[in-house]
């Protein structure tokens, strides 16, 4: 789950903060990037539990229905059949996100009053109600109305960033990542894997996790000839007024551009210029394009970068 993005954005996170605490240790601030990134996998998990969380509540409001009609107090139908949802009480049995569970402790138990709220988002929308009305439902149809729900409304829900921001000051900048993931959990969810169905794991393999350590190690202790590099490809501006957030992107590119060259080029630019976009000021992402790009120019020709 955690992908070569998301590690460049946790070292440029990392990085800064790096800069910020002079008194850091280069292994204490390994140790907090390599924390952050397991954070993002603790999201993963507990986005896939908030599922879980809102069927439970579904169940409980069924339930009470039943009761409320037995004695008298109400008079409706009661379908059974959100709350029976096939998919969710696969993925509550699943026993990689039960480990999660008792190993973290993580519950939206906190946070009921949200989960009322979405579950009454839920039952206004078209994809529930289209899921309700049809004549029969198979598992493909219990997951399908999953994913609309979590794409459409959980996604662009932005109440729970609070939730979020209150469980990490990680989060938040990794719900867009954490949250293509889970919608490709649930697509390839099966009901014949039961509770053994594999999640998405931490690290594809190991090379992911020493590319992040790799490219946090070589950005520090290459900084000052990374920065000569950007200062040489500098036009009609002074070095020393790029914005700083600037510097410390094209800083690790750099040090991704020399340490990496089984990856392209064009890649890393672009990943970088992305990243700019998002935590610099509004004409960095241009400006770190094309300083990026003239010192890949400059390198190749000093013959000091050799790209497969």
């Amino acid at each position: 789950m955690i992908n070569r993005s998301l590690i460049r954005l946790k070292v440029v996170q990392l990085m800064y903060a790096y800069y910020q605490n002079n008194d850091k240790s280069i292994d204490t601030a390994e140790k907090e990037l390599l924390f952050s990134l397991s954070k993002a996998y603790d999201l993963y998990n507990y986005m896939l539990l908030l599922i879980v969380s809102v069927s439970r509540y579904a169940y409980k409001q069924v339930e009470e229905k039943e009761k409320m009609n037995k004695i008298g107090h109400i008079d409706e139908m009661v379908s059974h059949r959100f709350a029976d949802n096939q998919f969710t009480a696969q993925l509550e049995a699943n026993k990689q996100l039960q480990e999660f569970v008792e190993t973290k402790k993580k519950s939206w138990n906190n946070d009921i009053d949200y989960i009322k709220k979405l579950y009454a988002d839920i039952l206004q929308s078209e994809y529930y109600q289209e899921y309700m009305q049809m004549e029969a439902v198979t598992y493909d149809d219990d997951r399908e109305v999953w994913r609309k729900i979590y794409k459409n409304i959980i996604m662009k829900d932005e109440r729970i960033d609070d939730i979020l921001e209150e469980q990490s000051l990680y989060w938040n900048d990794d719900r867009d990542i954490v949250d293509t993931f889970v919608l490709k959990t649930i697509k390839k969810f099966c009901p014949e894997n039961g509770a053994n169905q594999e999640l998405v794991p931490e690290y594809r393999d190991t090379e992911d996790q020493e590319y992040a350590i790799r490219l946090f190690r070589r950005t520090i202790m290459n900084d000052e000839y990374y920065r000569s590099l950007i200062g040489r490809c500098v036009k009609n501006w002074e070095f020393n007024r790029l914005a700083y957030m600037d510097v410390i992107i094209m800083q690790i590119a750099i040090a991704e551009l020399l340490s990496f060259p089984q990856i392209p080029i064009s890649v890393t630019i672009n990943e970088y210029v992305e990243i700019a976009k998002w935590y610099s000021t509004p004409k960095s992402s241009g400006y770190v394009n094309g300083i990026i790009d003239s010192v890949a120019k400059m390198l190749k020709k000093e013959n000091k970068l050799t790209k497969a």
